[in-house]
């Protein structure tokens, strides 16, 4: 079906809307850290909302797929927050998009198969199109600290991950239940690195850090977790990569509207190039899915 791939880049545009957020958190005097804990501490309470109101049974026999899932959500965000201490924003966004090549490559060590000719012509356009989109064409690379590299690669490891153990499929668990039990355990995870002490000394309530949590947890946790769940599992990892590169033209869209952030002629290229690529990307897929409709006719 044509939306799983549209769910995908929802999700994805979803998590764009992040890093902005973040932003204006901090401009509001609160730290990065602050931001990420209230995340997803209001991502758990929505999650928990959103499943009393469907009025199911709260199931746990698939909790060890779920454990991955969620501990590879917190630690995303985290090792992403930690790399913004030693990298420019603008090379944070290029070491997390490395999740497209590596989420690939998990995908070919699991099913044991090589990609197809539009996957690798895209994982080419989005390397072409990242570099002058983020901004990188005038930085200074050489005095970039090691940790900073360790922590950006991290979070597209982690990233990558957890699009691999979200695409797997869970029968005996409805999709509100997944995302409870992920919710919970990436809060978890979330709580023993960063800030658990906003929830108890007035700052996530009292002084209104709430409000971006609720956001943060609406586009950071809800959304993406949700609407992978359903479209991982029914298009693949590889794909799936490929088409959650469209976070960073959104994120560079979002910023430059809330946060009147400048964009260059040569970044809005590099977004064209981008978007080219999960275009053949997508392209080719709808082309498979025909032509196994086209098998399944015939026989």
């Amino acid at each position: 079906m044509y939306f799983y791939p549209l769910f995908v880049v929802i999700g994805a545009c979803s998590y764009g809307v992040v890093s902005t957020i973040i932003k204006l958190s901090m401009l509001d005097g609160f730290s990065a850290s602050e931001a990420v804990t209230s995340q997803f501490v209001m991502g758990f309470m929505l999650a928990v909302c959103i499943f009393a109101v469907q009025r199911k049974k709260l199931k746990i026999s698939g909790i060890k797929n779920m454990i991955p899932v969620g501990i590879l959500t917190g630690m995303t965000n985290i090792s992403y927050g930690l790399s913004l201490n030693y990298l420019p924003a603008s090379l944070a966004v290029v070491l997390l998009f490395q999740f497209t090549w590596i989420g690939m490559l998990i995908s070919c060590i699991a099913k044991r198969q090589f990609p197809g000719r539009a996957e690798y012509v895209s994982i080419l356009l989005l390397f072409v199109g990242t570099i002058p989109a983020a901004g990188l064409m005038d930085v200074d690379l050489t005095k970039v600290p090691l940790q900073g590299w360790l922590w950006g690669l991290g979070a597209a490891v982690c990233y990558s991950l957890f699009l691999f153990f979200n695409g797997k499929a869970n029968p005996t668990m409805t999709t509100s239940n997944r995302l409870v039990m992920v919710s919970f355990f990436a809060f978890i995870t979330t709580a023993v690195f960063q800030t658990p002490q906003i929830v108890w000394d007035g700052t996530l309530f009292s002084d209104g850090l709430w409000i971006y949590g609720l956001a943060l947890g609406l586009f950071g946790m809800i959304l993406p977790v949700y609407l992978f769940s359903i479209s991982i599992p029914k298009i693949g990892l590889s794909k799936s990569s490929i088409l959650s590169a469209v976070e960073l033209p959104v994120a560079m869209m979002v910023s430059v509207i809330l946060l009147n952030e400048m964009v260059t002629l040569l970044q809005m290229l590099g977004v064209v190039i981008i978007i080219l690529g999960i275009f053949i990307s997508t392209l080719s897929g709808k082309r498979m899915l025909g032509n196994e409709n086209k098998e399944r006719s015939f026989n």
